[in-house]
């Protein structure tokens, strides 16, 4: 795809004088592009992304209402604005376009003044649509910007109160058991600081693109037995039910990045029994969906009894500045960069991730990625 400069205006016309004429009213105030067949104007459009499109109705092989068709069924095309061009000068043809969803209509023969108004009109319509956007999408991101600042400041600023805290105690203490609780609590904080930072040094990579898989061999199913004895503790203090199934189907080998895998699996997991109450239920399962060319494609399901996810808010968890809400994490700890990460990792892993979820009923997260057998 090219790119032109702003005000750009391509004609679609299969007669030569009438993109000459076109051509010598527009052309000092914006870039022209010209074609002469229905079949050429929808590439032609695509590649060169015009402000204003203006479509002769009468035309060989593919008339213009089919090309309009044409430009609003591709997803590149369908919002550029078009204006129909013709010699018809029947209401119903008029009515017609403008029902298909043409911006305008300008009828031949051209009279210099209306055109360049009917152009400059949809040009002016479009600059103030995208100031809107622009103004809209600004805000929006600050808003978004704010707020994650505002909860990774509160995240940072817990685990250092809490270290510098537990030091007081423990450095003014005599008591063997209240120094060692302390460090402990100290211990436990400087982890959970350690995640958060390591976590932002990752979306920094990921913004730059610097995040690289390591190919080595191993097992899922060691891989997964790992996992499960890090989240055992935090299973038992919330009394939850964890069962798991890894299909037969699962190679027993795999050639990839099992630290990333874990990664994305691990964070899945935590985040159901976050969110998931006491003397819930949690179920992982892993399968393979078909093997290509020595390589796997296996589905990773992760099902949880939780407080479940309203569907409006489903599209924006997996982004890094744009999370839940703040009601949500105000109850749970974290800033929600886990699923941007995870995302980022299966994409790498020539996957993609989704989640279903009814709120009060649990949610189900579910990925795919392919790796060598």
């Amino acid at each position: 795809m090219r790119e032109v400069k702003k005000d750009a205006v391509l004609i679609v016309d299969d007669d030569r004088m009438d993109i000459m004429a076109l051509t010598q009213i527009l052309s000092p105030e914006y870039t022209v592009y010209a074609v002469k067949e229905g079949k050429d104007a929808v590439d032609t459009a695509e590649e060169f992304l015009p402000d204003v499109i203006l479509l002769d109705v009468i035309m060989p092989e593919m008339d213009g209402y089919e090309v309009f068709a044409a430009m609003k069924a591709s997803k590149i095309t369908q919002n550029i604005p078009v204006i129909f061009i013709t010699g018809l000068s029947e209401a119903d043809d008029e009515e017609k376009g403008l029902r298909l969803g043409a911006a305008d209509y300008i009828v031949k023969p051209f009279r210099p003044a209306v055109v360049r108004l009917r152009v400059q009109n949809q040009i002016k319509i479009i600059s103030q649509t995208r100031l809107i956007i622009e103004k809209e999408t600004a805000e929006k991101s600050s808003r978004n910007q704010v707020e994650f600042l505002t909860r990774m400041s509160h995240e940072m600023l817990t685990p250092m109160n809490a270290i510098m805290g537990m030091a007081q105690i423990a450095k003014r203490s005599r008591n063997s058991g209240e120094i060692t609780r302390c460090l402990d609590d100290i211990n436990t904080a400087s982890r959970k600081l350690l995640e958060l930072i390591n976590d932002l040094l990752e979306l920094s990579d990921m913004k730059e693109g610097k995040t690289k898989l390591v190919n080595a061999v191993f097992s899922f199913n060691a891989m997964f037995r790992e996992i499960s004895k890090e989240i055992d503790s935090k299973i038992a203090d919330k009394h939850m039910v964890f069962t798991s199934d890894i299909d037969p189907s699962v190679p027993m080998l795999l050639v990839g990045d099992k630290e990333r895998l874990a990664q994305v699996i691990n964070n899945l997991l935590t985040n159901a029994i976050k969110f998931t109450p006491e003397q819930g239920k949690i179920h992982f399962f892993a399968g393979s969906l078909y093997e290509e060319n020595g390589k796997a494609a296996i589905k990773i399901e992760v099902t949880d009894t939780g407080i479940g996810i309203p569907k409006e808010k489903q599209s924006k968890i997996f982004n890094a500045f744009d999370q839940v809400d703040a009601g949500l994490t105000g109850k749970h700890d974290g800033v929600g960069l886990g699923l941007a990460i995870s995302k980022h990792i299966v994409e790498l892993m020539d996957g993609e991730i989704g989640v279903e979820s009814e709120p009060g009923k649990g949610s189900k997260f579910s990925f795919t990625f392919k790796m060598q057998v």
